[in-house]
């Protein structure tokens, strides 16, 4: 995806972000109809922390619905309190775009052998439980692929180990990283891998 495009994704995360907290009408944004995956993620600033994170992994849905969907629940990420109107020029807007998962089809004790951390994010699915963590955690963390795997089945909702039982499914899936480098800022793309 072009940095234009990028661009355009991360301002119109920002504005559905700002009018959905102000009570105002959202507008909708022109193109963007091919279907994908996006997490939305809203980081305080300038400290970088976590103020909410949502997105929709499957590519189940027009790119900018998904986009609007994710970033209208980031505001209301359980881990956090509501996002407020006060916070708003102290916040910048992350958007992941999502390559569709795929299945890693090989023994536990090769898994490692897929995944390279900064390029792969993961899923982890047993029964009812499934957990994802985009590519950049890894890199934010310090993780290697095991370390990566245990925090994702932990992120799941299961033992970090879970990830050696076969009855495990373990996907990844790729991003494509827009940022804003602070409140209403310029837009770079970020590279991991």
């Amino acid at each position: 995806m072009l940095l234009e495009e990028g661009e355009k994704l991360v301002r119109y995360a920002r504005h559905v972000i700002e009018n959905h907290v102000r009570g105002n009408k959202i507008d909708e944004i022109d193109g963007f109809d091919e279907k994908a995956g996006v997490f939305v993620t809203i980081n305080k600033f300038p400290e970088k922390e976590l103020r909410g994170c949502i997105g929709i992994p499957e590519p189940v849905m027009p790119l900018k619905e998904a986009i609007k969907e994710s970033a209208i629940s980031a505001c209301h990420d359980p881990r956090f309190p509501d996002l407020r109107e006060e916070e708003l020029d102290n916040i910048v807007i992350e958007v992941t775009v999502l390559t569709p998962p795929k299945l890693i089809e090989a023994k536990p004790s090769e898994y490692k052998n897929y995944i390279k951390v900064g390029r792969d994010g993961l899923i982890v699915e047993k029964g009812f439980y499934r957990g994802l963590l985009l590519p950049q955690v890894a890199v934010e963390y310090g993780w290697d692929e095991e370390d990566f795997l245990r925090h994702t089945c932990m992120k799941a909702g299961l033992m970090p180990d879970e990830w050696m039982d076969e009855r495990t499914r373990i996907y990844t899936f790729q991003g494509e990283i827009f940022a804003e480098e602070e409140p209403h800022g310029k837009i770079k793309k970020i590279e991991h891998a």
